[in-house]
């Protein structure tokens, strides 16, 4: 995939439908700048947003992967399949967000923990101290765990999204020169 061509055929539908990227930002519900990066070819959409461009300036997916103009239509069988994978990603991302947060203030509350410990002067009485020493590793841990959480995790579903959108192009192509 060349992201600077998809870019660049983004930013022609875009025109063609006389649109600023403020207004196609509105639209879709992203700001100005991530449509910016889009046509710049610095960024791609999120699959979810792919399957609602496409059916927004009425080309195939496969189309806008591609960055230029094919012809022919899409099988409703295939957009299904995509929406579908579309929305698997989104409830991936929203779990992880949702475990990100949940990691993050308990971090926070461990963090928060010693630095009240800290701040009355409790560090040297017992159990003040193991308390505030737990709550600094916990409050490390989240920190790492996130870390590796987020980019394990974000490349996996990044990973699969790009697999399931070349054995849709492929199966698709491989009709087309059969027919």
């Amino acid at each position: 995939m060349d992201q600077q061509r998809i870019g660049a055929f983004l930013k022609t539908l875009r025109k063609e439908r006389a649109l600023t990227q403020e207004q196609l930002a509105e639209r879709f519900g992203v700001s100005g700048r991530t449509v910016s990066r889009w046509e710049n070819g610095n960024n791609l959409p999120d699959l979810a947003v792919l399957v609602e461009l496409a059916d927004y300036y009425d080309v195939e997916i496969r189309e806008l992967l591609n960055g230029e103009r094919k012809g022919g239509t899409v099988k409703p069988e295939e957009k299904e399949n995509l929406l579908a994978a579309a929305e698997y990603s989104g409830g991936e991302r929203n779990r992880l967000l949702a475990r990100m947060h949940r990691l993050f203030l308990a971090g926070l509350a461990g963090f928060g923990a010693a630095l009240v410990i800290g701040a009355l002067g409790l560090e040297r009485t017992a159990p003040y101290g193991q308390i505030a020493d737990f709550g600094m590793g916990l409050a490390f841990g989240m920190l790492m765990v996130g870390v590796l959480l987020t980019s394990r995790r974000a490349a996996a579903i990044r990973a699969a999204k790009i697999r399931l959108l070349q054995k849709a192009g492929l199966r698709r192509g491989d009709e087309e020169t059969s027919s």
